[in-house]
C-alpha cells in the first residue's frame, strides 16, 4: 500500500499569504467645500459630428442616459510614476518586470483617495444623479440620470444631431465642473450616443452558403486553415491551445450562442460556449443587426484560435463601456476590441479616457487588441475628413494595433483542391501583401494605418522603417483580412456568410496571446498569465528575431474618398502609404509565425534539435521468442516535443509510435514479440526529429520470465474506491504482477523496475512501488476521460484490465483506521495539512512522473484546474493551501482550517473536486 508521512509546510505557506505588496494609499486633493456656483469648462468634449448645421434642437427633459462616466485624472506626480512604472513592467531585469497589479492596487498607487471618491459622488448624488458604478481602480464614476439632471449638473444643453442619416445626441457645449474638482476630473464620457463602428467587410452578402474551396478558383477561410498558414497547428501539436487562459471580446449587442455552436460543430472544434457579460447598470442594446456579424465573428475567430481558452463576451449598449469595464473588473489578461473611429472625429476627451482605460490595462498585465480600420490612410472615409487619418483606440500607444494583409499566391500551388473533414484546405503558408480591395469594392476597403495626431511616439516604436517623426504610428502587426481573397467563414443570424476587415485578424491575435500565456506560465517563464503592452517586445523582436515575422514589402493602403458634388473642403486625391522592407504603415511589422513568436517571446528562440534530448528504455534485457518487449522512447525539450518514433533492430525498423506528452516530455511506447527480434545481440534504436539513441538486448531461443501475472482489481491509492483520474495514483492488485519488491528511489519515476513496465492506453505509466500481489502508478496526465486500458508487463508476460477515467477522481490518504495523515487531530480554527491524489489537471501542468522544482515558488506550484472544496463534518471549511510540493509526484497536498462550528469528536473529512466528492476521511476534533 501506498502511505508515506510527508512534513506539512504550514509555516510556509502562512508567510507566503501575509506577502502582498503594500503602497500607501493616496492623499486627498480636493481641499475646499464643492461650491456649484464656482466652475471650470472641460474643453475638448464637443463631438465632430455634433455640428450646427445638424442640429436637430434640444432633447426631451426626461431622455434617459446611462452610465455617463466621469474620468478622474492622476496628480502630476501619479502620472509620472505611473509612465515610469509602465516602462519597468516591461524591462527585464527590473524589479517591477511582469509585476501585475490588482485593481486595488491600482488605485493605491495610481488613484484617487477614497475621501475625494466620496466627495465627488456626494455631489453627483446633490445634483440628482444616482452612482452607478465606482471604479475598482478609483479613476472613474459613473452615474444614471435624465437630460434634465446630467444638463443641470454639468451646465451644458444636449442636441439631436442628425449626422448621415443617422438622429444622435450630444452635448452641444463643453460641459463644466465645479472649481473645487479642477484638476480631478479630465474627461467625462457618455454626453453624446455616437458609438464606434466596426471594422467588418463582407463578400457576397446574398451568398449565404459559400464553398470552402470551390470549382471556381474561390478558397475561404477554415480555422484549420489559419492554423495551417500561419503555423498555429505547431503550437496545437506541442499541446497550447488556450486552456487556462481567458481573453475578453467586447461587444454592443446581444447575441444567439447558437451561432457560435454551429460554426464550432461545422469545423470539429470542440464545445466551448463563450460566457456573457453585460456592464451592469448601463443601457441594454438589445440585438443590434449591425453589431450582430461583429460580435460572432470575433467570438468564433478568438475562439477558433485559442481554442480552448475560456472567453467572455463583455457588452453594452456602447462597446467602450464594455471595454471599461473589462479593465477595471480584471476580468481578463486579454481584451479584443474590434471598432474604432477615426481620430478627427473623436473628441480628444474621449481619446485621452481610453488611454487611461488603457494604461490601467497594462499595469494589470492586460493586453488590449484593436483594429486599425477597413479605410486605408483615409480612416474616416467620409467627404468632411477625406484625407490622412489613424483609427482609435489602435493609435494609443498602450493598445496593439492589427492591421491587415492579402494573399498573392501567383503561380504557386497553396491550396488542395477539395477541403478535409475539417473544412480546410490550405497546404502551407502562403505569400502576403497589404490588403486593398479598394478597386474591386469601389470605394476605400484597405488596411488602415498611419500617423496619430493625438499621441506621440513611444520610445520602443523604432526599427527599420518606422518614420523619424515624432508622431505613433499604427498598424503593430497584421494578418490576413481580405474578404475577397480570401475571406474567413462565419456563422451569424443562423446562417453562413464570409467576411473580412482588420475585425478578423484583431480577435485572431487575440487568441494567439491568449496561447503565448499559456506557454510562457507552463514553460516557468512567468508566474501568472498576462503580457500587458506587448507592443515593446514586439519591435524588439522584429530587430533581434526576424524570422518571427513575415516582412510584407509589396502593396499598398492608398485610397481615394468620393467627394461629393455640393463638398467644397474635399478633393478626390488618393492618399495613404507603400508597404516595404521592414515596418510599414500598410502591415506594420508584417504577419507572424505563431510557433516562433510563441517559443521564441522571452527571446531565447524555439527548442532545438541541440536542446532536446531522446533516451531509450526496455523492460526486458533478455527476450525470448515469445515475450512482449515494451520499448520506451523519452524527448523532453525546451518545448512539449512532437512527431512519429522510428525504432529499429540493427538497422532493420521494427515499428514506430507517436510521441504524447506535456509540459516539455513526451514519450512513445512499441510493443515488440521477441520473435520478431534476431537472435543474440540486438541493437534496438529509436530515432526522431534527427535524435536518436540505442540500447542492446539478448533474444534468447527460449523465453526465461516469470509466470503470467494476473491483475485482480484496481483501485485508487489514497482511498480503494474505483475512481481514477489524470495524473492520480492508481493501485494494481493481482499476482506475479513482480518477480521481486522494489520502491522508487528518485524522482522522476522510473517506468520500468525489475522487469516490470505498465501501459495506460499504450503510454508508459511511471511506477512507484512494484511487488508480486500489488504496484502503484501513476495515470498520465494526458489519458483522457473514458474507458482506458492498463496492461502490465512482467518480464514478457502480459495482463491487462479495463478501468473509467473521469476528469476527477480525489482520494485522502489516510492510515489503516482511515483517520487522515499526518495530522489526525486537530483543534477547531487550526490548520492542518492533508495528501491527496485524483485531482486531474493541474495548472501549470507538471510531467507525468516528475515533481516540481525545489527552487519554485509556492505561489507557482501546480494547482488542480477545477474547483476545490473541502468539508469537516459537512461543515465548509477554508482553504488556505493546495498544490503540489517539491518532491512529490501525483499527491496534491492541502492545507485547511477546521471550521469553528464544527462538533467536538470523529467528524467526516471529505475532498470536492470539480463537483466529485471523494470517499470521506476522519479527524478528531478537541475542544
Amino acid at each position: 500500500m501506498f502511505h508515506r508521512r510527508y512534513a506539512g509546510s504550514a509555516a510556509v505557506v502562512s508567510i507566503f499569504l501575509t506577502l502582498s505588496m503594500r503602497v500607501s494609499a493616496q492623499p486627498s486633493r480636493i481641499s475646499r467645500a464643492i461650491d456649484k456656483s464656482q466652475r471650470v469648462t472641460l474643453t475638448g468634449h464637443v463631438h465632430p459630428k455634433a455640428l450646427l448645421e445638424n442640429d436637430q434642437g434640444r432633447v426631451s427633459p426626461s431622455l434617459e442616459l446611462s452610465f455617463v462616466t466621469l474620468a478622474l485624472a492622476p496628480s502630476t506626480s501619479q502620472k509620472a510614476d505611473l509612465s515610469q512604472f509602465l516602462i519597468e513592467q516591461q524591462t527585464t531585469g527590473s524589479p517591477n518586470y511582469h509585476h501585475w497589479l490588482t485593481p486595488e492596487q491600482y488605485a493605491d498607487r495610481f488613484g484617487a483617495s477614497s475621501s475625494d471618491i466620496g466627495k465627488i459622488t456626494a455631489w453627483l448624488q446633490s445634483e440628482g444623479l444616482t452612482v452607478t458604478s465606482v471604479a475598482r481602480g478609483r479613476n472613474w464614476i459613473a452615474v444614471n440620470g435624465t437630460a434634465a439632471q446630467v444638463e443641470a449638473a454639468f451646465k451644458t444643453e444636449l442636441h439631436h444631431y442628425l449626422a448621415n442619416g443617422e438622429m444622435h445626441f450630444a452635448n452641444a457645449t463643453d460641459p463644466s465642473i465645479p472649481a473645487a474638482l479642477d484638476g480631478m476630473v479630465h474627461a467625462i464620457r457618455g454626453l453624446n450616443d455616437f458609438r464606434m463602428k466596426p471594422a467588418r467587410r463582407q463578400k457576397n452578402p446574398n451568398n449565404t452558403t459559400p464553398d470552402y474551396t470551390s470549382t471556381h478558383g474561390n478558397h475561404y477561410l477554415a480555422p484549420n486553415d489559419l492554423a495551417t498558414i500561419y503555423n498555429i497547428s505547431a503550437l496545437y501539436n506541442a499541446g497550447f491551445d488556450g486552456t487556462g487562459q481567458t481573453l475578453v471580446v467586447a461587444g454592443q449587442t446581444q447575441i444567439d450562442l447558437t451561432d457560435i455552436q454551429q460554426f464550432r460543430t461545422k469545423f470539429n472544434l470542440s464545445s466551448n460556449d463563450p460566457k456573457i457579460v453585460f456592464v451592469p447598470g448601463s443601457r441594454d442594446p438589445g440585438t443590434v443587426n449591425g453589431d450582430l456579424g461583429e460580435a460572432d465573428l470575433d467570438l468564433e475567430w478568438s475562439g477558433a484560435v485559442a481554442r480552448n481558452a475560456t472567453i467572455l463576451y463583455v457588452y453594452a449598449y456602447d462597446v467602450m463601456t464594455a471595454v471599461q469595464y473589462a479593465i477595471d473588473q480584471n476580468l481578463a489578461p486579454v481584451l479584443s476590441l474590434s471598432y474604432g473611429s477615426c481620430e478627427p472625429e473623436t473628441a480628444a476627451s474621449d481619446a485621452a479616457a481610453m488611454q487611461s482605460w488603457a494604461q490601467q490595462g497594462n499595469a494589470q498585465g492586460i493586453t488590449w487588441f484593436s483594429a486599425s480600420g477597413d479605410s486605408g490612410g483615409a480612416d474616416c472615409d467620409d467627404s468632411r475628413n477625406p484625407g490622412l487619418a489613424v483609427d482609435l483606440p489602435g493609435s494609443i500607444p498602450e493598445v496593439t494595433s492589427v492591421g491587415g494583409t492579402e494573399f498573392s499566391e501567383g503561380s504557386g500551388q497553396y491550396w488542395n483542391a477539395t477541403t478535409d473533414a475539417n473544412g480546410a484546405s490550405v497546404l502551407s503558408y502562403i505569400p502576403e501583401i497589404a490588403w486593398n480591395d479598394s478597386a474591386l469594392d469601389g470605394s476605400p476597403s484597405a488596411s488602415g494605418g498611419g500617423a496619430s495626431i493625438f499621441f506621440t511616439k513611444p520610445a520602443w516604436q523604432t526599427g527599420p522603417g518606422v518614420p523619424s517623426d515624432n508622431a505613433r504610428h499604427v498598424p503593430d502587426v497584421s494578418m490576413s483580412a481580405s474578404a475577397d481573397h480570401d475571406g474567413y467563414l462565419v456563422y451569424t443570424g443562423g446562417s453562413q456568410a464570409v467576411y473580412g476587415g482588420t475585425s478578423v485578424p484583431t480577435p485572431v491575435f487575440a487568441g494567439l496571446a491568449a496561447v503565448l500565456n499559456q506557454y510562457l506560465v507552463s514553460k516557468g517563464q512567468q508566474s501568472t498569465p498576462g503580457l500587458g503592452n506587448m507592443n515593446p517586445q514586439l519591435y524588439s523582436l522584429a530587430q533581434s528575431s526576424p524570422a518571427i515575422f513575415h516582412d510584407i514589402t509589396s502593396g499598398n493602403n492608398i485610397v481615394t474618398v468620393n467627394c461629393g458634388r455640393r463638398v467644397i473642403t474635399c478633393s478626390n486625391t488618393a492618399v495613404g502609404y507603400n508597404a516595404g522592407a521592414g515596418y510599414d504603415q500598410a502591415t506594420g511589422l508584417g504577419s507572424v509565425d505563431a510557433y516562433l513568436l510563441v517559443t521564441g517571446w522571452t527571446g531565447s528562440g524555439s527548442s532545438s534539435r541541440s536542446e532536446a534530448t531522446l533516451t531509450l528504455l526496455s523492460n526486458l534485457s533478455t527476450v525470448g521468442p515469445t515475450d512482449t518487449v515494451y520499448l520506451t522512447a523519452t524527448v523532453t525539450g525546451r518545448t512539449t516535443p512532437t512527431g512519429t518514433v522510428t525504432f529499429s533492430a540493427t538497422g532493420v525498423q521494427i515499428g514506430s509510435a507517436t510521441l504524447a506528452g506535456s509540459a516539455g516530455k513526451a514519450t512513445a511506447t512499441l510493443a515488440v514479440k521477441g520473435s520478431a527480434l534476431p537472435l543474440g545481440s540486438a541493437t534496438i534504436t529509436a530515432a526522431v526529429n534527427g535524435l536518436n539513441d540505442s540500447l542492446l538486448v539478448s533474444v534468447a531461443s527460449a523465453s526465461l520470465s516469470a509466470g503470467a501475472p494476473a491483475i485482480n482489481a484496481l483501485t485508487n491509492a489514497a482511498s480503494y474506491q474505483q475512481t481514477f483520474a489524470p495524473g492520480a495514483i492508481m493501485t494494481l492488485w493481482g499476482t506475479q504482477l513482480a518477480n521481486s519488491t522494489q520502491i522508487a528511489s528518485s524522482v522522476p519515476l522510473p517506468v520500468n523496475m525489475s522487469g516490470v513496465a505498465v501501459l495506460i492506453n499504450g503510454v508508459a505509466a511511471p511506477l512507484y512501488y512494484v511487488s508480486a500481489g500489488l504496484a502503484n502508478v501513476q495515470i498520465p496526465y494526458e489519458t483522457a476521460p473514458g474507458s482506458a486500458t492498463v496492461s502490465i508487463n512482467n518480464n514478457g508476460q502480459v495482463a491487462t484490465r479495463t478501468f473509467t477515467v473521469a476528469a476527477s477522481g480525489p482520494g485522502i490518504f489516510t492510515d489503516q483506521n482511515g483517520t487522515v495523515v499526518p495530522f489526525p487531530t486537530a483543534a477547531r480554527g487550526q490548520e492542518i495539512a492533508i495528501y491527496i491524489t485524483g485531482t486531474g489537471a493541474v495548472s501549470p501542468a507538471v510531467s507525468t512522473g516528475a515533481a516540481p522544482a525545489t527552487a519554485t515558488a509556492l505561489s507557482d506550484l501546480p494547482k488542480p484546474s477545477q474547483f476545490v472544496t473541502v468539508a469537516v463534518g459537512r461543515v465548509p471549511a477554508t482553504i488556505d493551501f493546495i498544490g503540489i510540493t517539491p518532491g512529490l509526484v501525483g499527491v496534491m497536498q492541502l492545507n485547511f482550517t477546521i471550521p469553528a462550528g464544527v462538533s467536538p469528536g470523529a467528524q467526516p473529512v471529505v475532498v470536492t473536486v470539480g463537483g466529485i466528492p471523494s470517499a470521506a476521511a476522519t479527524v478528531n476534533i478537541t475542544n
